[in-house]
């Protein structure tokens, strides 16, 4: 039989809709580099503590602070007037007799601001909580001269023995504001990628790029690192004071934990 062109699927009372165009997905947003981990776990040293409240606090602590670049990563700065500089080789030294860490707050400007404590930057974090406020508004808090971070979760029975950095969940409240609840979790990959980044970094701070290429300065991931004494007070009351890195008075860091 020949074929005839008229009755193929030209004809109207036979036509199908076009079939819609195959499905791609959409190539990743760039992310931050990817580094193989080397951070060591901390040491097993049991440490003296004392329980007198020592503040040292940073001049400016988003203005005047240096960006620390890490070969791995160029830091852009801050667009509220951070300045490039140098890294501080000069040591502080804090009258306190509390054990000192290092203490990071890092997170995309409009997602909720983690902190991870560390023995030194060279070891893998003994703590990260979730806090229950935004980057950005930490940054602006942290202009307004003081930022009190408050922790709490109610005491255990006595034969309890979870280490008060061990409770898992924290009614936050900052510079005396309820702002919802911190969440103590285990490091994730990102976590710990950050902090392979930062490795060199003893205090400082800036942006690691992040998504920034697709969601602009939102998408950039902003860090603080510092020193801070921790003074337990008790097993039920911790203190991390932000040193300053040369004694000056100024914007004031500190975070309680505490069971009540």
């Amino acid at each position: 039989m020949a074929y005839d062109q008229n009755s193929t699927d030209s004809s109207p009372s036979r036509s199908t809709p076009p079939s819609p165009p195959p499905f791609t997905v959409p190539p990743p947003a760039p992310a931050l580099p990817r580094l193989p981990v080397s951070l060591i776990q901390p040491s097993q040293k049991k440490r003296s503590h004392n329980k007198t409240k020592v503040l040292r606090v940073f001049r400016s602590v988003f203005r005047s602070f240096p960006i620390i670049s890490p070969t791995a990563c160029k830091m852009p700065a801050l667009p509220n007037g951070l300045m490039d500089g140098h890294h501080h080789h000069h040591h502080h030294r804090s009258s306190s007799s509390g054990h000192r860490v290092t203490g990071t707050l890092f997170g995309y400007r409009k997602g909720r601001v983690s902190f991870s404590m560390q023995e030194s930057p060279r070891c893998l974090p003994t703590l990260v909580v979730e806090l229950a406020m935004q980057t950005n508004v930490l940054q602006r808090e942290m202009g307004s001269g003081m930022v009190r971070i408050a922790l709490e979760c109610e005491k255990r029975q006595e034969k309890d023995k979870t280490r008060l950095v061990d409770e898992p969940l924290w009614t936050m409240y900052c510079n005396g504001k309820k702002s919802g609840y911190g969440v103590k979790r285990e490091a994730t990959d990102e976590d710990l990628n950050v902090m392979e980044i930062l490795k060199a970094v003893s205090m400082g701070a800036g942006v690691l790029p992040g998504n920034s290429e697709v969601e602009g300065p939102d998408g950039e991931l902003a860090y603080m690192r510092a020193h801070f004494d921790r003074i337990i007070g008790s097993k039920d009351s911790e203190t991390l004071y932000m040193l300053s890195p040369d004694g000056n008075t100024g914007p004031e860091l500190s975070i309680f934990f505490v069971r009540i």
